[in-house]
C-alpha cells in the first residue's frame, strides 16, 4: 500500500511546518567554486529550500564578505539554516538563535550536532537534547539524525517537523547502506521523513524517494561533481522519476518469468 504523508493522493507537494513545496530536492550552498556557480547549480536543481551553514557561509555576519543571500535570495528560496560543525547542544541552540536574528525571525531550521570530526555521525544524545530546547523556544526544526527507528521516534514527539536519516556518512557518496531501517523510520512516522548525506548520484536519490521518503536533501552530491550544474538537474529528475515510481506502485520481485504478452488466447 502507498503510504503518504501530509499530502493528499493529488500530489500537492511537499509540506513542511505547514508549507507546501513543490520540489522534493532540497540543496546546500557549501563546496561550490564560487557564488556563481552556488546559484547556477541551485537554479538547475529546482529546489526551493537551501541549507546554509551559519558558522561557515555568510549571510550576513561579516557585512564586508560576499553575502551567499545575494545569489539565493530568501525572497525566492526558503533558506534553511544548520548547524553543521557543532557537536554538543549548546552550540547547535546558539547557532540557530544567531540564524535567527540574522534571518528576522526565521522559525525553519536544520539541527546537526556531529559526534565526532572523522565521521560526522550525529550525536543523538546531544541532538535529542538540542531538538527539546529548539522546539521550546518556538523553532520548527527539522534533524539530522541516526537511521534508528526509536531516535526518529523519540524526535517526532518532541516535536520535530522532519526527521532526516543519514543513508550513510556525510559526504561519503556511498548511497543508501541500510535500506530497511531507513523502511522502518517512513512507516512509523508521521511527519516527512528526508533521506540526508550519502548520496552520491542520481540513482541514490531516486532509490530514497522509491523507498517512500518524502524528499531527498544533498550538497557534496552535487557541488563535488565534475559538472555540478549537470548534476543538479540529474538529481531533480531522480527525485521526481523516483516519486513517481514510488506512487505507481512496483511490481512484486519473484524467481520465475512473467511474459509480456498474455498466454490466453493467443494464435496456436
Amino acid at each position: 500500500m502507498t503510504r503518504q504523508h501530509s499530502n493528499s493522493p493529488d500530489e500537492q507537494g511537499l509540506t513542511i511546518a505547514g508549507k507546501t513545496y513543490r520540489s522534493r530536492l532540497l540543496v546546500g550552498s557549501g563546496k561550490y567554486r564560487d557564488l556563481e556557480e552556488t546559484r547556477a547549480a541551485t537554479e538547475a536543481s529546482g529546489a526551493e529550500i537551501i541549507t546554509v551553514a551559519i558558522r561557515r557561509v555568510n549571510i550576513g555576519q561579516d557585512p564586508k564578505a560576499p553575502n551567499l543571500l545575494d545569489v539565493v535570495p530568501p525572497s525566492r528560496y526558503t533558506i534553511l539554516p544548520n548547524t553543521a560543525g557543532c557537536y554538543n547542544a549548546k552550540d547547535a541552540v546558539y547557532t540557530l538563535q544567531l540564524a535567527r536574528e540574522l534571518l528576522d525571525g526565521h522559525k525553519l531550521v536544520k539541527l546537526e550536532v556531529l559526534g565526532d570530526e572523522k565521521t560526522l555521525f550525529p550525536n543523538m544524545p546531544e541532538t535529542l537534547k538540542a531538538a527539546e530546547t529548539l522546539v521550546k523556544d518556538g523553532f520548527d526544526v527539522m534533524v539530522y539524525c541516526s537511521d534508528d527507528p526509536i531516535q526518529a521516534r523519540m524526535l517526532e514527539e518532541i516535536g520535530c517537523v522532519a526527521v532526516m536519516p543519514l543513508a550513510s556518512l556525510i559526504g561519503s557518496g556511498m548511497g543508501i547502506l541500510n535500506p530497511w531501517n531507513l523502511s522502518l523510520i517512513i512507516e512509523q512516522s508521521k511527519v516527512p521523513v528526508l533521506v540526508d548525506a550519502g548520496v552520491g548520484t542520481a540513482s541514490d536519490a531516486a532509490i530514497a524517494m522509491e523507498l517512500g521518503c518524502d524528499g531527498v536533501l544533498m550538497n557534496t552530491a552535487i557541488a563535488g561533481a565534475r559538472d555540478p550544474i549537470r548534476m543538479a538537474r540529474a538529481m531533480k529528475l531522480a527525485v521526481e522519476a523516483g516519486r513517481d515510481a514510488y506512487l505507481a506502485g512496483r511490481i512484486p520481485k519473484r524467481f520465475s518469468a512473467s511474459p509480456s504478452s498474455p498466454m490466453e488466447g493467443r494464435a496456436t
